[in-house]
């Protein structure tokens, strides 16, 4: 049982690499009221070749390794996070809370509690189902960053069409081409509207393709955050009157539709049949659109914000204090 006369304690365990599970990981960990430890991890040696049921000696298939002390809490992850928490879970004869985000491929039964989007078709009396993946995407954070940008966008004419960019995974391949006729897919709602461009790239954008945004936008009203410098995104999110989001990230999406702003998805070249089930649920939800069309200010939605219902749930399912 957790106890208020020592400091409360959280680990987020996430795959090296990933912000957008990262995120998802601290958004639910700043939403419990905890400044978590951060844990990176990647599976060493012959570990990543493995599914996570089949780990030997699963503390030492990481690196960096976990070691004790265990925290009171643990928000997880990621396919190298899988088996290390679950044996804590079972080192610590369930002390420590484990919390994974995500199908973790192993029974849900391994963690005191499972949080994995509907397109996962995940079950199980600990599962809790959300529509996307969590975010730290809130109202104050919005404001606090615009407050911390303010006057970087005043020389962009309305309407602002906000665009977040991802990059290559396992699913899709952005090259510098799919760059271009991104950008002039962008040019024909922008040619109807007027208005202009607020672009923002991602850890995972490759630098080429970054160069290809940079010589495409050079005729347009346009802001490009490239990577350098502090990070506006909240801000890029909170001035937006349209938002337009690359297909490959589910975090970036399920982020764009937390205010309620239009939000159309520009479907990149490839995909999976887990991407176009949770793209389908969206567009069936009135949450998105293709970016097919003319913009409409009238495509708004409710704001998709799951985390104040997870946590309520989450509180049911595990003694965590309120």
């Amino acid at each position: 049982m957790y106890s208020d006369k020592i400091p409360r304690s959280c680990w987020v365990v996430c795959d090296a690499g990933k912000i957008g599970t990262l995120n998802q990981c601290i958004g639910l960990a700043e939403a419990l009221g905890f400044v978590p430890k951060i844990f990176e991890v990647r599976a060493r040696s012959f570990w990543s070749l493995l599914p996570a049921s089949l780990w030997p000696i699963p503390l030492s298939g990481t690196c960096p390794a976990l070691t004790a002390p265990w925290p009171e809490l643990i928000i997880a992850a990621g396919r190298a996070s899988v088996a290390p928490t679950a044996q804590i879970r079972r080192l610590t004869l369930g002390t420590t809370k484990v919390v994974q985000l995500q199908n973790p491929r192993i029974e849900p039964s391994h963690f005191d509690a499972v949080i994995a989007p509907a397109h996962d078709h995940l079950k199980g009396q600990n599962v809790i189902t959300t529509k996307g993946a969590l975010h730290r995407v809130t109202k104050q954070k919005i404001q606090e960053s615009l407050t911390s940008f303010e006057g970087q966008f005043a020389h962009l004419p309305r309407p602002i069409i906000t665009v977040l960019i991802g990059g290559s995974n396992r699913c899709y391949r952005i090259t510098p081409n799919v760059m271009h006729s991104l950008v002039d897919t962008l040019k024909i709602p922008l040619s109807q509207l007027g208005g202009s461009l607020a672009v923002t790239v991602s850890r995972r954008t490759e630098p080429d393709n970054i160069e290809a945004l940079r010589q495409g936008l050079r005729d347009v009203p346009h802001y490009l955050w490239d990577g350098q410098g502090d990070n506006p995104y909240f801000s890029l999110l909170g001035i937006a009157d349209y938002i337009v989001v690359t297909s490959d990230s589910v975090s970036m999406t399920s982020e764009a539709c937390a205010l309620g702003t239009p939000v159309y998805v520009y479907h990149l070249p490839g995909g999976s049949k887990k991407f176009r089930s949770f793209h389908r649920s969206f567009e069936n939800s009135g949450l998105t659109k293709p970016l097919s069309g003319p913009l409409s200010p009238h495509d708004v939605h409710e704001p998709l914000f799951e985390m104040d219902n997870v946590v309520t749930q989450l509180k049911q399912i595990i003694n965590i204090p309120r």
